[in-house]
């Protein structure tokens, strides 16, 4: 591993100023559960850690009724996905970040890091993406908002601009008789990355839908909105046929490569298979079925 110098940051500015000191061998640590990874394997170029795990702001789960949810970037996912305001108005959310790693991982990775990760496979993403959540960015130029789905821009890249960092993550109060839900379909056990994933939010008035966000992930240079399927559900009830026309525009959506994982014929034919089913159970929830 590469000899890297580590320095604590106590607020939000002064983690600014660290980074913007380090410039492009600076780099965020929170979890660390990646990037000390691309540390050691020298596929980044890093001279210093700027720990951030001690300010207020990015640790802590904020909900309100009617505003909706803040999450430091940093709040480790164990916290998330066992919070009760989490579990009862974002399961998209609990879906994903239950299966980000092991224990060990889940008590030390976070949402932000997810993101600020950027991988086309990352589970996170997709799930914040459906939930309609942004970024909350601090760095020199002062603070910025991103939406999540805006974010990413390649594999492993993003619009984190030098000496930037997320700060909080922040998602609108679900509508009444909605839902959310995410799955992903994984090879074998022993390999814990998405061939496929997905995620949705669906609200419904009746039998109608009035809104809904479908993202699928691992099947793109980065995870992806889908308008079109979106566009396939609202306004018209929720059936069979408009399930299959989303499924088929995440299908249409989707540009995959073939790799160790699954082949890019694949991976198209997960999309449509997972929407599906996040969609049926995504609208089960809307219902107070589940």
């Amino acid at each position: 591993m590469q000899a890297v110098k580590y320095a604590r940051a106590t607020s939000v500015d002064e983690a600014v100023q660290m980074l913007r000191d380090g410039g492009d061998v600076a780099r965020v640590l929170a979890g660390g559960t990646d990037v000390i990874v691309l540390a050691r394997e020298r596929r980044r170029d890093i001279d210093l850690f700027v720990d951030i795990k001690h300010i207020p702001d990015l640790i802590g789960i904020d909900y309100q009724a009617g505003q909706g949810l803040t999450l430091g970037a940093a709040t480790p996912l164990y916290e998330v996905y066992n919070h009760p305001d989490v579990k009862a108005h974002y399961p998209a959310l609990v879906e994903a970040s239950h299966v980000i790693g092991g224990t060990a991982i889940q008590g030390r990775a976070s949402l932000g890091g997810n993101l600020a990760n950027s991988s086309p496979a990352a589970d996170g993403i997709p799930a914040m993406i459906a939930l309609g959540g942004t970024a909350h960015i601090a760095g020199p130029n002062g603070r910025r908002d991103v939406p999540i789905a805006e974010f990413c821009t390649a594999p492993g890249r993003n619009v984190l601009e030098t000496g930037e960092f997320i700060v909080s993550l922040s998602f609108p109060d679900p509508a009444a008789n909605s839902g959310s839900a995410w799955e992903r379909f994984i090879p074998r056990n022993e390999m814990d990355i998405a061939v496929t994933n997905a995620g949705v939010y669906l609200a419904l008035d009746g039998d109608t839908v009035a809104d809904a966000r479908v993202a699928i992930g691992a099947v793109a240079p980065t995870p992806l909105l889908v308008p079109a399927a979106a566009e396939a559900l609202i306004g018209k009830p929720l059936t069979d046929e408009t399930i299959e026309a989303a499924a088929e525009a995440a299908r249409q959506a989707a540009n995959p490569i073939t790799d160790m994982r699954g082949t890019a014929d694949q991976r198209r034919h997960l999309a449509g298979v997972l929407v599906k089913r996040v969609l049926n159970k995504a609208a089960a929830r809307a219902r107070g079925d589940e």
